[in-house]
């Protein structure tokens, strides 16, 4: 099967997942999702995820989800840039999501990175998505 929005097909399992109480999403892998999964496991919006071979050449993701007294830890999650429309943005320009309290996460030069993190390092890049 083929996406042509691959992260917003991820954001998309994470966000139904979380709605119907799941203790854990599947998806495929890459490198852009594993690298987005990795700023939300820092940032502590999921517990934790892992890539697996489940036959010769095709590999998956299993997305553990977090949860705080039965509340999905995410409580919004939107898609920024689409494949349609590109948004990018200079690294004096990156919005502050929900006045600092969620992140943006960018694809930058220097890999996937939260805002603040593509600020401190002056950067700018692709933006992915907004998480709150």
């Amino acid at each position: 099967m083929s996406f042509s929005d691959t992260i917003g097909d991820m954001i998309t399992r994470i966000r139904n997942g979380q709605n119907a109480g799941l203790a854990s999403v599947k998806c495929p892998d890459s490198l852009l999702r594993q690298g987005v999964l990795e700023v939300l496991k820092n940032e502590g919006f999921i517990k934790d995820f892992e890539s697996s071979e489940i036959r010769t050449g095709v590999r998956e993701l299993r997305i553990d989800l977090k949860y705080f007294e039965g509340v999905g830890a995410i409580k919004e999650i939107k898609r920024v840039s689409t494949p349609g429309r590109r948004s990018y943005s200079k690294a004096t320009d990156i919005p502050k999501v929900k006045n600092g309290l969620g992140i943006a996460i960018l694809s930058t030069s220097q890999g996937v990175l939260a805002d603040y993190e593509a600020r401190k390092r002056n950067v700018g890049g692709e933006l992915l998505c907004y998480v709150f």
